[in-house]
């Protein structure tokens, strides 16, 4: 009897699991929408841990040369946006449909999922709004000095490995230049990692550029399966670093006499933090807890030091294997710093240097640091006259797949800063250009990592000619992150680096 009441189980068991297979398996081709046959449990997902997901996005795009794509997140149908016009709408036009992100950690990771990269409305936009001040035009003129002080110790870190070496790992050169400046503009840590290669919070941001196979797990789960993160207790960050950098946090409130002492004039994110808490405190909207201030500590580390690092790398690299654009940026640079001597070096001059951003701008279109924007629709939304997808339904913007398009930018796999020359940029189809995102979800610290990288560009070029090494690979054999899902390389990025005269 035991063994035909077990057998009977089983047998509906799978029969459940058969139909529902059949179920998801022909979700879009009953809504008629281009995709590829899905893998009956990864879905779509087959490429996590074996290749960047950039790649993978960029292959959706030029396989299927259409609007969108269907796709199954495991068994989960979601969307893949490729038409630039559909972006606007959702990114933009409808953004209040569309302010949840589907990147999501679980209540086991208090610290992934409180801040403002994971946060849904309401809570999302009263964090937002407060921390935005951080970004003002007055508060980056605040950091000119320090910005100039950390770029000219960059030069002098170059020389001085240059001097020991010939392969120096720009990435690592250039996190330690972002740590200094990031640690002392959001909590006032003065370090210097750019010089020595050391200090408490290059530590910590060394721990944060590791993926092994579980840390790559995590991020798999928090970006694509949000629900197994309380299964497994995964964490957006390593779970040690995030409580070293909590005491970090608790001494450097301490210093400031505590919770207690009014700040009026925030200087930078904590006493921004601090703020909100006192002027929040009774306030029935949120409670600004010690977990939540740690929260936007993390994702302001993580966001602000390993993506500018990464977007430098990758275009002095470039810059290595086309003399002639080197040529062109030294040359626009030499004029300026004629023009404006000592000044050269301000924000507000780098700002206005054509050329310089036309580097940077070709850096970030080739190798956008997340090369897709997820939102979650919060009410059945019509995409087109073709298809109404039902809520809750993920929707990624394909960025890095329309910034290779070849009809919006001819030769895409070459790197052609003249493509956002004045001139030139009426060529670029609006909101095809998505590096920093679009919209109200548009990435907080923009401006911030703009400046740096103007700032650490300009001097490296100033006092250096970029010479390819012999026997490394060309910038379209650069091997990518595999673990991670961010679009950074996966090997050392090494340039000569010779003095100019």
């Amino acid at each position: 009897m035991f063994v035909v009441v077990l057998s009977t189980l089983l047998l509906v068991v799978i029969s459940y699991v058969y139909l529902r297979w059949r179920q998801v398996r022909q979700y879009w081709a009953k809504r008629q929408v281009v995709h590829h046959p899905p893998h009956p449990i990864l879905g779509s997902m087959t490429f996590l841990q074996r290749e960047n997901p950039a790649l993978w996005m960029r292959r959706m795009y030029e396989q299927f040369k259409e609007p969108y794509v269907g796709i199954w997140l495991f068994w989960r149908p979601s969307l893949i946006v490729n038409s630039p016009e559909i972006a606007k709408n959702i990114l933009v036009k409808d953004s209040a449909l569309f302010r949840n992100r589907f990147v999501h950690s679980g209540s086991t990771d208090p610290i992934g999922k409180l801040n403002i990269f994971t946060l849904n409305d309401p809570l999302w936009s009263q964090i937002r709004k407060r921390l935005s001040v951080l970004f003002t035009g007055s508060k980056m003129r605040g950091l000119q000095n320090l910005v100039t002080k950390k770029s000219n110790e960059l030069v002098e870190r170059i020389e001085n490995e240059r001097k020991k070496s010939k392969f120096v790992d720009m990435r690592m050169l250039f996190t330690d230049y972002t740590t200094d400046v990031i640690g002392t503009a959001s909590f006032g840590v003065v370090s210097d990692a750019t010089l020595t290669g050391e200090s408490a919070l290059r530590n910590v941001t060394k721990d944060f550029m590791k993926f092994d196979i579980y840390r790559g797990l995590c991020w798999c789960s928090v970006f694509f399966f949000p629900e197994m993160v309380n299964v497994f207790r995964f964490s957006l960050f390593p779970k040690q670093t995030t409580e070293y950098l909590r005491k970090v946090f608790r001494t450097i409130v301490d210093q400031r006499g505590g919770f207690e002492t009014k700040v009026t004039e925030p200087k930078d994110l904590v006493d921004v933090l601090i703020k909100i808490k006192q002027d929040n405190h009774n306030s029935e909207d949120f409670d600004m807890t010690e977990d939540m201030m740690v929260a936007q500590a993390s994702v302001f580390l993580q966001g602000g030091f390993d993506t500018t690092a990464t977007t430098l790398t990758f275009a002095l690299y470039e810059l290595a294997y086309h003399p002639e654009i080197q040529e062109k940026l030294r040359k626009e640079l030499q004029e300026a710093k004629e023009k404006h001597g000592d000044n050269l070096l301000e924000a507000n001059v780098l700002s206005q240097l054509t050329y310089l951003n036309c580097v940077i701008n070709e850096g970030l279109r080739k190798y956008p640091i997340m090369g897709w924007l997820d939102r979650v629709s919060t009410v059945d939304y019509k995409i087109d006259d073709h298809l109404t997808i039902t809520a809750g339904t993920p929707v990624y913007v394909n960025a890095v797949g329309m910034h290779y398009d070849p009809d919006i930018y001819p030769e895409p796999d070459t790197f052609n800063p003249d493509r956002f020359l004045p001139e030139n940029e009426g060529n670029i189809k609006p909101y095809s250009y998505l590096p920093f995102g679009e919209g109200p979800r548009k990435c907080i610290g923009q401006r911030f990592g703009l400046s740096n990288a103007r700032h650490a560009l300009a001097a490296v070029m100033l006092k250096y000619e970029l010479r390819v090494i012999p026997n490394t690979p060309r910038p379209s054999e650069v091997k990518l992150e595999r673990k991670g899902l961010f679009l950074s390389p996966e090997e050392t990025l090494s340039v000569e680096f010779v003095p100019r005269n």
